[in-house]
């Protein structure tokens, strides 16, 4: 187990603010234009900008780096979110149908952390896994534009399920602060 005395030190590629990622004219989060009109634009916006800090925080790191249990006894990893987030974002079109649910993505329950390998493999398999379904969950919401609308066995609102997918990507952004800064020491928003 590393020591304290071990971690990496800290360090950001930003210039103007040191508590950044990056400069903000190098931050594909930021856009010059006007904020999106109107509930669903922003609630959409939102998610967008969880997602983009979500691999920021993964850019630049090698199969073994993403895979690295970070802060242990944790099972977590940068590669165990990517896939944790792909199996949410599948679970949650479990949600929102009346018909038997989907199969999990990596088998059992919490298979999505433990079984992390450190290939490169693993990684393109896990971010297409992500983005496929994001954009499968993108298209089954897309259908239902009123966040009112209530969906499924449960009757969970889009509006519910919209905000309910911003707080697990925000939750899970904040680990991926602590994890990449354990990995190579890089910190910042």
């Amino acid at each position: 187990m590393a020591r304290m005395t071990d971690q990496p030190a800290r360090w950001t590629r930003a210039t103007t603010y040191p508590d950044m990622w990056v400069d903000p004219d190098d931050d594909p989060r930021d856009s010059d234009g006007p904020e999106p009109e109107g509930e669903l634009a922003t609630l959409e916006d939102y998610l967008s900008g969880y997602r983009a800090t979500l691999r920021m925080k993964c850019d630049g790191l090698d199969a073994e780096q993403l895979a690295r249990r970070s802060v242990p006894p944790s099972s977590m990893s940068l590669l165990g979110m990517v896939r944790h987030l792909a199996e949410v974002e599948r679970d949650w079109r479990n949600w929102i149908t009346d018909g038997d649910p989907l199969p999990k993505l990596y088998g059992r329950k919490d298979a999505d952390f433990d079984d992390v390998v450190p290939e490169q493999a693993a990684v393109d398999a896990a971010f297409a896994d992500l983005e496929r379904e994001q954009a499968t969950t993108d298209a089954a919401l897309a259908a239902h534009p009123d966040l009112g609308e209530r969906l499924g066995k449960d009757g969970i609102s889009v509006r519910s399920l919209l905000v309910h997918r911003i707080e697990e990507y925000a939750r899970h952004c904040g680990h991926a602060d602590l994890l990449r800064e354990c990995v190579d020491g890089r910190v910042g928003q």
